[in-house]
């Protein structure tokens, strides 16, 4: 079993930064990547940005490059996001994902947080 939990998600101002967290545990025997997407209501779920465990390059959706950073810490299999100059669109449900081998599995398996809640208003 595998459970990936979020925090970190909370209330900010515009212009205002935020930072988010994902642990994964359980039965892992390798994470290919973690992420963040998120959810605002009445639109579909968007990709945020992707990290790759091994060798941590990074990758981030448009919107919002430049302004978010996604990290990890290997030793803890979590993962980072520091949100600055957050804009009221920004406003989501965060969810964490990640892409994970398990013991005895021949293939890694996509795992997802329950989403952490941000909301960016003044």
């Amino acid at each position: 079993q595998v459970q990936l939990v979020e925090s970190g998600g909370g209330l900010v101002q515009p212009g205002g930064s935020l930072g988010l967290s994902c642990a994964a545990s359980g039965t892992i025997l390798r994470i290919n990547t973690m992420g963040w997407y998120r959810q605002a209501p009445g639109k579909e779920r968007e990709w945020v940005a992707t990290i790759f465990i091994d060798g941590g390059r990074t990758i981030y959706a448009d919107s919002v490059k430049g302004r978010f950073t996604i990290s990890r810490d290997n030793a803890k299999n979590t993962v980072y996001l520091q949100m600055d100059s957050l804009k009221a669109e920004d406003t989501a449900l965060y969810y964490c994902n990640a892409a994970i081998l398990r013991r005895g599995a021949t293939s890694p398996y996509r795992y997802w947080g329950q989403g952490t809640q941000v909301t960016v208003s003044s």
